[in-house]
């Protein structure tokens, strides 16, 4: 039996500087990364699950305007909202995932529950909607969806015919992007692992596009035997790459220790194919890995025995 706990979350990676960050959103970022370790920890520390503690992580980070999941989920190129999110358990590989969903208020909730009471692991679209009603999943209408900087963001997407990969500065014609998406792994006193990740995918996006954050493998994956990890980036990169599953394999059967297996997926594998973004990881040992090869990402991270760590640039 395990005691130590620990826990890891992210907010999103991408073209994050310091000189485009106005002290006030700084600390905004910082409280809000503070808020979510903290709703995380305290299942962690009257010994829950692991996989409870991720997704009362997530929900603060979706319920944060902030971030691009839930409550801050960017708009499609119709003016509406496709969300995306999996959960993993590492102690038996079940997993939940849900993509292109709209009007659910916690779309991780939604996957844990694809999870614990449908016989599936991904459910999408209009299924995944009739689902969410038949459980009483909590819906919200599109005005808790509104967000003034994410409507901004269309437009100005619009008028360039682009998409936007997330909140970024308004210079992002000068080739800016941020990854929204958010996620936490953690371990529990009792050993075992999970990973979450929500996202409302790209800016500006069109043909139900999805990207790695639903995904099992690519964007999310967790293993009592290995790690847990949760992505975030330029979604197709980590689906070409399966880069969640691919340190765990680099773990498993090379013998790797996780942090070898992170820096060899994101600051190799990925970049050599130009994928842009970071991952958080912990294994089942406990360590914390937090690797980008962006400017930025929103991160932080926390354990039985050490004091939370919050970080935002490189």
């Amino acid at each position: 039996m395990m005691n130590k706990y620990a826990i890891a979350i992210h907010g999103g990676a991408g073209t994050i500087l310091q000189s485009t960050m106005t002290a006030e959103k700084e600390q905004a970022y910082k409280n809000a990364l503070q808020d979510a370790i903290d709703a995380g920890e305290i299942i962690l520390k009257k010994g829950g699950t692991a996989l409870d503690a991720v997704e009362l992580a997530i929900v603060s980070l979706e319920n944060n305007p902030l971030f691009n999941a839930g409550k801050g989920a960017v708009f499609t190129n119709t003016g509406t909202h496709e969300m995306d999110a999996s959960i993993m358990n590492g102690k038996d590989l079940r997993a939940g995932a849900v993509a292109g969903v709209s009007n659910i208020k916690n779309p991780i909730s939604l996957s844990k529950a694809v999870m614990e009471k449908s016989e599936h692991v991904f459910l999408a679209g209009l299924g995944a909607m009739d689902f969410a009603k038949k459980i009483n999943a909590e819906f919200a209408n599109d005005d808790y969806f509104f967000v003034q900087m994410r409507y901004e963001q269309l437009q100005k997407a619009k008028e360039s015919d682009t998409m936007i990969l997330d909140h970024t500065e308004d210079k992002f014609e000068n080739g800016e992007k941020k990854f929204g998406t958010v996620g936490a792994v953690a371990i529990d006193i009792h050993g075992d692992l999970a990973a979450g990740t929500s996202t409302g995918g790209m800016t500006n996006k069109k043909y139900g596009r999805v990207g790695d954050s639903p995904v099992i493998g690519a964007g999310t994956y967790a293993n009592n035997n290995t790690c847990a990890i949760s992505c975030t980036g330029h979604g197709e990169f980590f689906i070409r790459s399966v880069v969640a599953y691919d340190i765990s394999c680099l773990i498993e059967y090379k013998g790797l220790s996780l942090k070898e297996a992170c820096d060899i997926v994101v600051m190799d594998k990925l970049v050599k194919i130009g994928g842009e973004g970071g991952l958080i990881a912990i294994d089942n040992k406990g360590n914390i890995e937090l690797p980008f090869n962006s400017e930025g990402m929103y991160r932080a991270k926390k354990s039985s025995d050490s004091d939370i760590f919050i970080g935002i640039y490189k």
